[in-house]
């Protein structure tokens, strides 16, 4: 039977309309964390405590959604240290940020990532540490992103044939992938999940396989829809839109139920009737979640932002290198989030792509 939970797509405006600023409208204020002066909040209420740090713009794909397929990265000279790293993480704590998330680029491309790994575990205030990862150097070095205490995995998989693969991907390697996820499995990471960007094209012949390979091995899959946000045009009829893949899902695989998710997480979740497993849908084109957005970023080379899509950024890095007190930190931290926009704005006729690829950004 079809799932009759639809998505529907956020009306864009109609072609030869006028564009105009998004109305900010401040009903979301949360009036608690108004009164917390230790809370990082925004101007529409909205309490920050959700922190993605970028390790490097490295990667050892070329995934066409991503980046280009020519790039010339930084020189490592520009990339914060782990000890910076560290700092920033700490005075983010100190104005509650309570999860972190290392990524890139590709982050297992930066030598002796365990050692930030063990950095971060110690920092107080700081209660969940996670790792998007490509995957393809995970067998070898999870034992040590382990022993390190990182239990959290994310891994970016979006077809499980070599084919689509390459074409996706621009290289070689899923068997690899498929490699660091089974010796993920098997030291205890958890929980373990899988990411796929779904995009029209490939998500027909994809979404079913993935999720069958999931639920078998206890992976925890989910869908994100197809972003304006790599090096190519962007494409909008290329959405392969989360309504779509519940429906396929259901068809194909077995009847979904909606689980109660946080508020705040990007991903509608929801389990097998049957009790094999879980699937969730990130859907930042056909339904916008910045209203309850928590997130804010620091890339790689030190910048600031306070959302994937933002155009402005905050250099952090010269603070950092400069030995400024961590009062002058924290106020940075502060201002960036409280100018953040009300949301992306990806369905208006005024949204304008960021200069800054993912890659360069931190997935």
């Amino acid at each position: 039977m079809p799932l009759r939970m639809p998505l529907p797509l956020a009306s864009a405006p109609q072609p030869g309309s006028t564009p105009a600023p998004a109305a900010r409208s401040h009903a979301l204020v949360d009036s608690h964390a108004l009164a917390d002066s230790h809370a990082l909040v925004d101007s529409f209420g909205r309490r920050h405590n959700n922190l993605r740090v970028s390790v490097t713009d490295r990667c050892n794909l070329r995934c066409t959604y991503c980046m280009p397929e020519e790039v010339v990265f930084r020189d490592r000279s520009e990339l914060l240290s782990f000890e910076e790293i560290t700092r920033f993480v700490t005075v983010a704590a100190g104005l509650g940020v309570t999860k972190v998330r290392l990524t890139g680029g590709e982050p297992l491309l930066r030598k002796d990532l365990h050692k930030l790994v063990r950095l971060l575990r110690a920092v107080p205030g700081i209660t969940e540490l996670g790792l998007t990862t490509n995957g393809l150097l995970l067998a070898e070095q999870a034992a040590a992103l382990y022993e390190a205490g990182l239990r959290r995995l994310n891994v970016s998989l979006d077809t499980l044939d070599p084919t689509r693969f390459r074409e996706l991907t621009r290289r070689p390697g899923i068997e690899r992938v498929l490699a660091g996820l089974a010796e993920a499995k098997r030291l205890g990471f958890r929980p373990i999940k899988v990411n796929a960007v779904a995009i029209r094209g490939y998500a027909e012949h994809d979404v079913v396989p993935l999720a069958r390979y999931c639920r078998q091995h206890g992976f925890e899959l989910r869908f994100i829809e197809y972003m304006p946000i790599g090096a190519e045009a962007w494409e909008r009829d290329k959405v392969f839109l989360a309504s779509e893949v519940l429906e396929l899902l259901t068809r194909e695989v077995g009847e979904l139920v909606p689980l109660g998710s946080d508020p705040h997480a990007p991903a509608t979740d929801y389990a097998y009737r049957d009790g094999g497993g879980t699937v969730g849908v990130i859907a930042p084109v056909s339904r916008p979640f910045c209203h309850s957005c928590n997130r804010l970023r620091l890339t790689a080379d030190g910048k600031v932002r306070n959302c994937l899509f933002a155009r402005d950024e905050a250099d952090a890095k010269a603070l950092l290198r400069s030995g400024a007190p961590a009062s002058e930190l924290a106020a940075l931290i502060r201002r960036t989030v409280w100018a953040k926009w009300e949301g992306h704005e990806i369905n208006t006729a005024w949204f304008v792509k960021p200069d800054r690829t993912m890659h360069a950004i931190g997935g």
